[in-house]
């Protein structure tokens, strides 16, 4: 069902990632049904939180690394690590509980490109990634303040905003951005280095 699903899309896997797609099901069920790790624990909300976060696969520029920040429950940056086990993930979550969670579905799948930080993201030295996502941690300008130590002007950023986005479009000081809007509660902000891509 959620390879059809994201066959649907337009996305392709392989049989690995499936694999380990079920058993991240497996695991945030039985560790949401203890730690209250998500509310969302029925397997079609699963499913859909999945889809939601490998979705921008379809249109973000090649990256080598990337940082997530707040994962907490492992999205965004679980799914994409999952989903691109060839690209260096530093997924950053300062809760200790979701970083036990994290760290037990690195371990249980093997997933060796995934390094885990129990920091905040400002606390963080500074280093520098291709790419720095975040879902519902906060707004927009203050992502982009918390993490300069984070990034350089080659950096890019995938936003996962819900249908209330446009006020922080407006006191954003930047314009190489594009919105992707999927479905009435998704839009995808994704800002861009200048020069260096066709429009989506």
């Amino acid at each position: 069902m959620l390879k059809s699903k994201i066959q649907k899309i337009g996305l392709e896997f392989d049989k690995q990632f499936y694999q380990r797609c079920n058993k991240f099901v497996s695991l945030i069920q039985e560790w949401g049904a203890i730690h209250n790790l998500t509310s969302a624990l029925h397997t079609s909300q699963i499913y859909d939180n999945i889809i939601d976060s490998i979705y921008p696969l379809k249109f973000l520029n090649t990256f080598n690394n990337f940082a997530d920040i707040g994962t907490g429950s492992g999205y965004p940056g679980m799914l994409l690590a999952i989903a691109q086990p060839n690209i260096k993930a530093s997924l950053i979550e300062p809760k200790t509980k979701k970083v036990a969670f994290l760290n037990f579905v690195k371990n249980s799948l093997k997933l060796e490109n995934i390094e885990i930080i129990h920091k905040k993201a400002q606390d963080i030295l500074p280093t520098t990634y291709d790419l720095i996502t975040s879902r519902a941690v906060t707004n927009t300008s203050l992502l982009l303040s918390l993490t300069k130590n984070l990034s350089n002007t080659h950096t890019e950023y995938l936003f996962y905003k819900g249908s209330l986005y446009q006020d922080e479009i407006q006191k954003l000081k930047q314009n190489n951005y594009k919105i992707i809007n999927v479905g009435k509660h998704r839009n995808y902000l994704y800002i861009r280095r200048k020069g260096l891509f066709n429009d989506i």
